[in-house]
């Protein structure tokens, strides 16, 4: 039968994705009590600068004093989208404490300090889904922590920045520079006045901790994940992928090792064939590849930004909790019980494309070969060409002057490679390595 008590949502934040979550209720109020079983209401929405003006919020919903809100006996549901560490985590655990449960956006929170909040859910009998806080309105953290609960998930790598995948994508189809390329994604407001936690791949290393932890079943914190961005990242790294078959991606990498005793969890520019699905993955868009035994192989794939997408995601976690409420219990918590190590990024496998400046003179590819031989990393292909632009071709070169040599390496261990190019930077005969990117996907 259905509930004529409203459910009543605190919503904390009003910004481009509350404000689009406050719309949705309104407009689609029928639809929402039609899918619950009962009527949804805003209870009241706290923001910072209440005089800004909200269109379609009504004006006496808004408040300033948002720990209030969250206190109200009234409260069933507090939406958070406000993000950051504070006051947020103080929010959301003052309102477990009065019986409320809680629906997140907030990446950062759920990847620094998870286990705690799902420990405060638990001992108040609510419920804590943050759906929307990893890829929008992909259907990503549900299937991972429900739909794949009895498999064994052995990796998930994923494109889960638009911002980033938009740089690369114009690097790649244009020939732009990085710095043209931000300026397009910033002028399309898919990037941020100040993009650091985009292009330094702080966003995606909190969506890497929050994957690794529900896939693998194990605490896996934003601090465990190995970060690089995509700064140094040239147009002639991606002209070398375009000469391998590969375009250049920035990836959030999670994986169970070969003797299933630990995890790792990264985010680094890798080179990836075009074959795989992942390479299609164009502008802004997020998609994500989860590899299970069972299961096999599966993508996701959609927008991962952006106010309505989120909203959504938002919407859809609304609707489970508050069914949740209706039912008297609560959606599935923690997903940690086996406690795997976390690895450090020494241990990780996979292949690598050195590019190194050297002396243009005989000899020089024969001591770089010996290096990598000496530090165990086998050798795949060499291509050498010299700066004043003859063709390139692999062997020696005979002529003075410098050359640029690009080695692509077998599989092996980072911290192999690590040392070999410490060796490499030792040689009378290495001007400097002008980069380094993993290759995965292979």
């Amino acid at each position: 039968m259905m509930r004529t008590r409203p459910l009543k949502v605190a919503l904390l934040g009003c910004g481009v994705v509350g404000s689009e979550v406050a719309r949705i209720m309104t407009t689609h109020a029928d639809d929402l009590t039609a899918r619950i079983g009962a009527p949804v209401e805003l209870a009241g929405i706290a923001v910072r600068r209440p005089d800004r003006v909200r269109a379609g919020v009504p004006a006496e919903l808004i408040t300033t004093d948002a720990t209030e809100l969250v206190k109200r006996d009234d409260v069933d549901v507090v939406v958070e989208v406000i993000g950051g560490i504070e006051p947020a985590r103080t929010l959301i655990t003052t309102a477990f404490e009065h019986g409320a449960s809680v629906v997140s956006a907030n990446k950062a929170l759920v990847a620094a300090d998870g286990a705690a909040l799902h420990a405060a859910a638990e001992a108040n009998g609510a419920d804590l889904y943050y759906e929307a806080a990893v890829a929008g309105a992909i259907p990503l953290v549900r299937p991972l922590r429900e739909s794949l609960a009895g498999d064994k998930v052995n990796r998930v790598l994923g494109i889960v920045n638009g911002t980033t995948n938009f740089i690369l994508d114009k690097m790649d189809s244009t020939g732009a520079g990085y710095s043209e390329a931000l300026d397009e994604a910033t002028a399309l407001g898919y990037a941020e006045a100040d993009p650091t936690a985009d292009v330094e791949g702080f966003d995606a290393a909190a969506k890497a901790a929050i994957l690794a932890g529900i896939a693998f079943h194990t605490r896996v914190t934003i601090d465990d994940v190995h970060r690089e961005g995509l700064t140094e990242v040239t147009a002639s790294d991606i002209a070398s992928a375009k000469r391998m078959g590969c375009t250049v991606k920035l990836l959030a990498i999670c994986e169970r090792a070969a003797d299933g005793a630990s995890v790792t969890a990264r985010v680094h520019p890798a080179m990836i064939p075009l074959t795989h699905p992942l390479a299609s993955v164009r502008e802004a868009y997020n998609a994500v590849f989860v590899e299970a035994e069972a299961a096999g192989q599966l993508m996701f794939y959609g927008p991962g930004a952006g106010g309505s997408p989120t909203a959504s995601a938002v919407l859809g976690d609304l609707v489970a909790v508050c069914r949740n409420k209706l039912a008297e219990t609560t959606g599935p918590g923690e997903s940690a019980y086996t406690q795997l190590p976390v690895g450090p990024m020494g241990d990780v496998v996979t292949r690598y494309h050195i590019s190194l400046d050297v002396a243009d003179k005989p000899g020089v590819l024969a001591q770089v070969a010996t290096v990598f031989a000496e530090h165990g990393v086998s050798i795949d292909t060499v291509r050498q060409q010299s700066k004043d632009g003859g063709a390139a071709r692999s062997g020696e070169a005979e002529n003075g002057g410098e050359a640029s040599l690009v080695v692509v390496t077998h599989r092996a261990a980072d911290a192999a490679l690590s040392s070999t190019v410490g060796a490499l930077r030792d040689l009378d005969t290495v001007r400097g390595v002008a980069s380094i990117m993993r290759v995965e996907g292979e």
